[in-house]
């Protein structure tokens, strides 16, 4: 009996598989994975004879069926997912039917397309006295949102938000920070495709016109929205310095210097 891996291939870029998840499949036996770009990763680094499948038209029982299979067919079996297994991923949905099956299964993280929409654009989600807590949210849809998360409660933080699956639903996202109270020129940034060679799509604007400026730059699906009072600090004349490095800030590592200390 093999053992399956929820492998996260990260936000698009091949590249940016771990180092780990790489070598899982280098020696994968079966490989099913979730369509997009993870198929170059998996085309790129799958050894010779791995039976490989894109799972874009199964079902969750499918699947389910596919990987119950394959452990018992190969000692190493590779879920490759998209981002990270554990965001959005029907991990446990998919590990259920496992454990039913006592088909072991374990998981290595990825890259999820908040920290590369970040990366991409050059901005930080987190910035000293600005904001120091972000939330990993998505509109409703078709999967509607457990009581007390809907975008205008979790906006009204006024933290960093980073949307998921939403770009499609732009106007609800407006209107729900609008509501929480966000400024009409609040800094929004989106970013399509984060990561993927040559694909990669930023746009920057205010909460009031970034629905025209994304659809005048064509963006559609797979694109992250970033909502943040820590946007654009790379430009701004002044900024609170971490403690962190602050050298009269004393940690284990370095003893604090102050003018006292100095003289």
């Amino acid at each position: 009996m093999g053992c399956v891996w929820f492998v996260g291939a990260g936000p698009g870029d091949p590249d940016l598989i771990t180092v780990k998840g790489r070598g899982l499949i280098e020696q994968a036996g079966a490989i099913l994975f979730a369509g997009s770009l993870v198929d170059a990763a998996a085309a790129r680094y799958a050894p010779a004879g791995c039976r490989v499948q894109d799972s874009k038209s199964m079902t969750l029982e499918q699947i389910a069926d596919w990987l119950i299979a394959a452990a018992g067919e190969c000692e190493t079996v590779v879920r490759l997912q998209t981002g990270d297994p554990g965001l959005y991923g029907a991990l446990i949905e998919m590990t259920r039917p496992l454990d039913a099956a006592g088909i072991p299964w374990r998981v290595v993280p990825g890259v999820t397309s908040a920290m590369a929409a970040a990366a991409a654009a050059g901005e930080s989600l987190t910035l000293p006295e600005v904001t120091q807590t972000v939330i990993l949210t998505r509109v409703a849809g078709r999967t509607p949102m457990p009581d007390g998360e809907g975008l205008e409660a979790l906006a009204a933080h006024h933290s960093t938000l980073c949307i998921y699956l939403s770009a499609t639903l732009m106007p609800e996202v407006q209107r729900a920070l609008s509501a929480a109270g966000w400024a009409p020129d609040a800094p929004i940034l989106v970013v399509q495709k984060a990561s993927w060679p040559g694909r990669e799509l930023i746009v920057r604007g205010r909460l009031d016109d970034i629905d025209q400026r994304c659809r005048e730059a064509g963006i559609g699906a797979q694109a992250m929205i970033i909502a943040s009072p820590a946007l654009g600090a790379g430009g701004w004349a002044e900024l609170t310095p971490s403690k962190l490095y602050d050298p009269a800030f004393g940690h284990r590592f370095r003893r604090a210097v102050t003018a006292e200390s100095d003289t």
